[in-house]
């Protein structure tokens, strides 16, 4: 085994891994979720599944309401209110969908602008 050879094994996976940022990462996590979402809502049988999805989906919105409710939070006020405002909502539906009384539908689409705006969409639409 050559050094040359060695250094690419230790550091190629390195140089290929691209370095992520926080909302990178948002993003990830948010594509994620939403996607557990969507397909638990698609398959009606499985109570459970959609169960732990809309869990899963709380948490997250439970995050970010944290995060912006904190006084380090360097994002714009009014911006700050919008996605308290839309945590609180998300908790609401929530309810309404374990009820049966409504869809998942709207979480789905949230999570979707949401992820348009991590990714930069939002500022070219």
């Amino acid at each position: 085994m050559t050094a040359q050879f060695m250094a690419q094994a230790a550091y190629g996976a390195a140089r290929q891994t691209a370095i992520k940022t926080p909302r990178s990462i948002e993003y990830e996590t948010f594509a994620q979720v939403t996607s557990r979402l969507r397909s638990a809502a698609a398959n009606k049988g499985n109570f459970p599944a959609l169960v732990s999805a809309l869990h899963e989906n709380s948490r997250l919105w439970i995050l970010l309401a944290a995060d912006v409710a904190g006084g380090d939070n360097a994002l714009p006020a009014a911006l700050r209110a919008r996605i308290f405002y839309l945590a609180r909502f998300t908790r609401e539906h929530t309810r309404k969908v374990l009820t049966g009384k409504d869809s998942a539908d709207v979480l789905i689409e949230i999570n979707t602008v949401v992820m348009r705006g991590l990714s930069g969409q939002e500022e070219a639409a």
